[in-house]
């Protein structure tokens, strides 16, 4: 416990890839200001996403995709090609694709942001320090933001960004919880999945990107059983391929603004493509820079509708699987080992050995129950912050500082990225970034996203 108060310019809440891209951002300005970024890991650049360990949890984009430099497109595929030069990840070479067009292991990709966020620091002039701890009050002043960190430490800066990223289901404890997480295996954790019955079924609930990473983290333990599969809609990931280009449909017609139009039309596009020889894949990567723009101008009813209807096959299409992974699925899946089924959890039920679940089949009103020798929890990303049973979220909403985001998906704010309270007031002091304004761009996740807000934020802070 300490009673001094740290200052600084700027105060950055979390330091994963979201809060290292505003760091490297800030650093890259003119002029000189204090930074501190908070983040209770040892390490910056990392978070939930890219702590990862096994070379079998990749990226789920191909190098071209995934830079953190928003002006350079080509800048992971420069850093891998010197990284892969110098003798890292030798088992790149079995994949005899170019640079640009491999997978990176997440936790390579880490340490490529961790690299670029060193060298914006030592051509700086402005000063960056690592806070470790979690921030578990803030408070908005007339002239400054307050952090409070677990410890008792407290921090007073200009203004605070909320750079938390993603709350994970499988790792976020849950203001109404189901159990779920209590009873179930960690999807990343390869070293708890040794202690299970290499033969015994696992039951994974989810059928998202995590439950590929699941899978590859069951395959890397030894396990050789049955792994059965339940969501609501029992849908998997399509593998992500590298189509060639497509006409940008959507920048030529601007015509296409409901969900409804852009369905039928991008059905279109994809059996023009089919019926060409070109992969469908390739008219629907065109829609993705345009996505914030036709989220921003849809009408509630029409962001419910898609939520509700075409969400999961968005998700299934849109997210998709690295192809190494997507062959392992894959192959289970021929081999039989693999089964997917849509049914909704409904709750555990108690069990003398092994989990059991409780499920509802897609279409029915009984529920059935399944029995297996150990249970994973993949059910994706927690962005409601109202569910989120963690210190900061729940004093943020407690002292009104923030207001659930549209249909509740993280946080609401401007288009500047500045919070709005719950009394509709735009704060001039806390503002946010990334995943916590899912609601406000839908697609506000991927590094490509979140490099852009940075940059944008970046310019916005520095003229305050």
């Amino acid at each position: 416990m300490t009673d001094s108060i740290r200052n600084a310019d700027v105060l950055i809440v979390g330091g994963g890839l979201s809060g290292t891209m505003l760091a490297v951002q800030l650093l890259r300005q003119p002029g000189e200001r204090h930074i501190l970024v908070i983040e209770p890991r040892a390490e910056l650049g990392r978070g939930e996403a890219y702590s990862a360990v096994e070379l079998g949890h990749t990226l789920n984009g191909n190098a071209a995709r995934m830079s953190v430099d928003p002006d350079n497109a080509d800048d992971l595929t420069q850093w891998l090609t010197d990284y892969i030069g110098a003798g890292g990840w030798p088992e790149s070479g079995q994949q005899h694709v170019p640079i640009s067009e491999l997978f990176p292991p997440r936790g390579i990709f880490g340490l490529y942001a961790q690299q670029r966020l060193a060298q914006a620091k030592v051509q700086s002039a402005s000063t960056l320090e690592h806070v470790r701890g979690e921030v578990i009050d803030l408070q908005v002043q007339h002239d400054a933001t307050l952090l409070t960190l677990d410890n008792g430490q407290q921090l007073r800066g200009a203004c605070a960004v909320l750079a938390t990223g993603m709350f994970p289901a499988a790792r976020t404890p849950q203001t109404e919880s189901s159990g779920l997480n209590a009873a179930a295996v960690d999807p990343w954790d390869v070293q708890a999945m040794t202690l299970i019955d290499p033969q015994g079924t696992v039951l994974i609930v989810g059928s998202g990107l995590t439950m590929v990473d699941a899978v590859v983290s069951l395959e890397l333990a030894g396990h050789r059983g049955p792994i059965d599969i339940f969501s609501r809609h029992g849908l998997l990931p399509h593998v992500r391929r590298q189509p060639p280009g497509w006409v940008d449909f959507l920048a030529e017609d601007h015509r296409l603004r409901s969900p409804r139009q852009l369905l039928r039309e991008l059905r279109r596009q994809c059996q023009v493509a089919q019926a060409e020889g070109v992969d469908w894949q390739a008219p629907l990567d065109t829609v993705r820079a345009h996505i914030p723009r036709l989220w921003s101008q849809a009408s509630e009813r029409e962001k419910r509708q898609f939520v509700r209807h075409v969400r999961p096959w968005w998700e299934s299409h849109h997210h998709r699987s690295p192809p190494l992974s997507a062959q392992l699925v894959a192959r289970l899946h021929a081999e039989g080992r693999l089964r997917i089924r849509a049914a909704s959890f409904k709750g555990l039920e108690p069990a003398a050995d092994g989990v059991t679940i409780r499920l509802r089949a897609r279409g029915e009103q009984v529920l059935s129950q399944v029995s297996g020798a150990a249970l994973i929890n993949s059910s994706g990303i927690e962005y409601d912050w109202r569910r989120v049973a963690r210190p900061l979220p729940q004093q943020l909403l407690k002292r009104g500082l923030i207001k659930p985001g549209p249909l509740a998906l993280g946080i609401a704010a401007d288009k500047s990225g500045a919070v709005v309270d719950s009394q509709g007031q735009v704060s001039q002091r806390l503002f946010a970034m990334g995943p916590p304004l899912r609601g406000m761009w839908w697609e506000s996740t991927a590094v490509t996203d979140v490099a852009l807000q940075a940059k944008a934020l970046a310019l916005k802070l520095t003229t305050l």
